[in-house]
């Protein structure tokens, strides 16, 4: 898989479909051949993701990340299906476990046994997404359906999960095809994520998984400003538990920072080799400033990490 990027729709824009498809394509038109879109309140990810893969032929296009809570695997199946169809098998499908404290601001309630739904969400993804039916009944989650799951052109669908506590990662090696931390440095994944997720993929006969970490990326001249704008972009995540126990794993002498890919470029690219060498099978470059020439930046970035 190349490199990724994320994509984020502009502040000021009067359309947002209209918006991120000419991102897109600039970004495509520039040698990136992969992109993300990550899943706040709007837009809607999965289907933002299949409209610029349909606009955009030959671009791959995935959410990173979807968080399962409070979505039912038959609608997600639907969406992902839909969007792998407009995008002609370029979809790639990232979920997430969510976190307590955003469910409960935005709806009122924090799902609770957040593991145990992940393994029942998977199940019922795969066994439509393998068979065309489903009839589940499990602790957390049932899924019966007397009426056609698949869709024609909506499958293979590659199915990633924000994984990085333990229990979640031998799920996601168990009944996906790999993970996508966040923030888990190289320490992180060549000590505890690699081996955790690839022994539970072993132990079931699956596949390798792929490895795909989400680097905090800034190209910038001058690294101390740099340093400055990613404490306040990361700030948020150190509140959440799940971000500072993988934090935590990385064993840091210094601020959350040294996880980024920060500087000028041949520092960033030289940052994200270290991923790749911890183990992280594919990279995604996810923006911490926006600005004009930021991410034409990133991408030239991309361009020439697939290049060596």
């Amino acid at each position: 898989m190349p490199t990724g990027v994320f994509l984020f729709p502009h502040a000021s824009a009067t359309n947002v479909v209209d918006d991120v498809i000419a991102s897109a394509r600039a970004a495509y038109d520039a040698g990136v051949r992969q992109v993300w879109l990550a899943q706040q309140l709007v837009p809607d990810a999965i289907g933002l993701a299949g409209l610029i893969g349909n606009a955009v032929p030959g671009l791959g296009v995935g959410t990173s990340v979807v968080p399962i809570n409070p979505r039912h695997p038959l609608i997600i199946a639907a969406q992902a299906q839909t969007a792998q169809a407009a995008a002609h098998g370029n979809f790639s499908l990232g979920l997430g476990l969510g976190a307590h404290a955003v469910e409960t601001e935005a709806f009122g309630y924090a799902w609770p046994n957040t593991v145990q739904r992940l393994r029942e969400h998977l199940t019922v993804l795969r066994t439509i997404f393998e068979t065309g039916e489903v009839d589940f009944h499990g602790e957390e989650i049932s899924a019966v359906s007397n009426w056609p799951v698949r869709i024609a052109g909506g499958t293979p669908i590659p199915v990633y999960v924000a994984a990085m506590g333990p229990k979640a990662l031998r799920i996601t090696g168990e009944l996906a095809d790999g993970t996508m931390p966040f923030l888990a440095g190289p320490r992180t994944l060549r000590e505890f994520i690699v081996p955790t997720i690839t022994e539970a993929a072993e132990r079931t006969g699956r596949p390798a998984p792929r490895i795909i970490a989400a680097v905090p990326t800034l190209v910038h001249d001058d690294l101390d400003a740099a340093r400055v704008i990613a404490t306040e972009r990361l700030a948020f995540y150190q509140a959440i538990p799940s971000y500072q126990k993988v934090i935590a794993r990385e064993g840091l002498d210094g601020p959350v920072t040294e996880l980024a890919a920060l500087g000028k470029p041949d520092a960033v690219t030289e940052r994200v080799r270290e991923y790749r060498d911890a183990g992280a099978t594919d990279i995604i470059l996810n923006p911490l400033r926006t600005e004009p020439g930021d991410l034409e930046a990133l991408w030239e970035v991309a361009r020439n990490i697939d290049a060596t």
